[in-house]
């Protein structure tokens, strides 16, 4: 018979991971929306292969970009519907979510413009097919900066302001939906360039390898229990007739994990989210949570 302390040792992963579990997104409850959602004011992009049909590398490359870039475009609007409803308690949470919003751009942009251009250009054998992509970057990158500048200089989770962060977010607003949409238009039209690789070719399979590792690269590395939640759990897998449902493609027990136990390392972030741990869309929390307060001061008046 094992002695008590030998137990005890033997529990401990067990009772780590029954504490992980309980704080996992999958635990949360969820509510179908029925306020404004996560659908504006950022306009979402339909992707280029459920537009034209089409599934050219470019094409492809595109829409893949373009289901990472609603996740952010998601996460933005879901933090610009929530910051002027946030009750006191929910403060620190939401400033936790909004900073892992921001990490997740400023790594996004980072790693495009270390890697993924770079490949692209050299594919193409061209260095002018990035030119505007780079000003539209530039555009909006001292407004982000200073979205992360005020959340982080916060004395107290109780000094937020919810004016004083959505006037700094006005400032990128339109810049940053103008870059989102226009470079997944960008990528998508390199097909039609006098260099693209033909399909069936060597070098149209390199391409193709080099769009997927990048894509399972860019989220992973920025962040595994910050940014790659944020990323699943602002996945809507409804939209395009469910054409995404199953997006991105891994198993199912790893896609499982990243959620709901790298995801329970900043449980309380993840209720802000804009869908839920399946990626069915969720009321807004801000909204739930003000809707709770009202009724239980109405109780208490009755």
């Amino acid at each position: 018979m094992a002695s008590p302390r030998v137990t005890l040792f033997l529990s401990i992963p067990f009772m780590i991971i029954g504490f992980l579990l309980s704080r996992s997104p999958s635990m949360m409850t969820s509510v179908s929306p029925s306020k404004p959602w996560a659908d504006g004011p950022m306009k979402l992009i339909t992707t280029p292969q459920f537009q034209t049909k089409k599934t050219d590398i470019f094409t492809s490359g595109a829409t893949h970009m373009a289901l990472l870039h609603n996740s952010i475009l998601r996460g933005y609007n879901s933090i610009y519907h929530q910051a002027p409803l946030l009750l006191d308690q929910d403060k620190a949470d939401f400033i936790g979510y909004a900073l892992a919003w921001y990490r997740f751009v400023k790594s996004h942009h980072d790693d495009e413009e270390a890697s993924l251009f770079t490949k692209v250009e050299e594919l193409l054998q061209d260095k002018t097919v990035f030119e505007e992509t780079h000003h539209e970057h530039e555009s909006f990158l001292a407004g982000l900066a200073e979205f992360e500048k005020y959340l982080s200089g916060l004395q107290s989770p109780t000094d937020f302001s919810a004016d004083e962060l959505l006037q700094i977010m006005s400032t990128f607003q339109e810049p940053f939906e103008k870059h989102f949409h226009s470079e997944i238009s960008t990528i998508a039209k390199f097909s039609e360039h006098p260099n693209a690789p033909k399909e069936g070719t060597p070098e149209n399979t390199a391409a193709a390898a080099t769009f997927k590792a990048w894509g399972k690269s860019t989220v992973t590395k920025a962040g595994m229990t910050d940014v790659v939640p944020f990323f699943l759990l602002n996945l809507d897998h409804t939209v395009e007739d469910g054409m995404w449902a199953h997006w991105p493609p891994m198993p199912a027990p790893i896609k499982w994990g990243l959620i709901n136990i790298a995801g329970a390392f900043h449980s309380g972030w993840w209720k802000f989210a804009s869908c839920d741990a399946n990626g069915q869309p969720q009321e807004l929390w801000a909204y739930r949570a003000a809707a709770i307060k009202s009724q239980k001061e109405e109780q208490a008046r009755a």
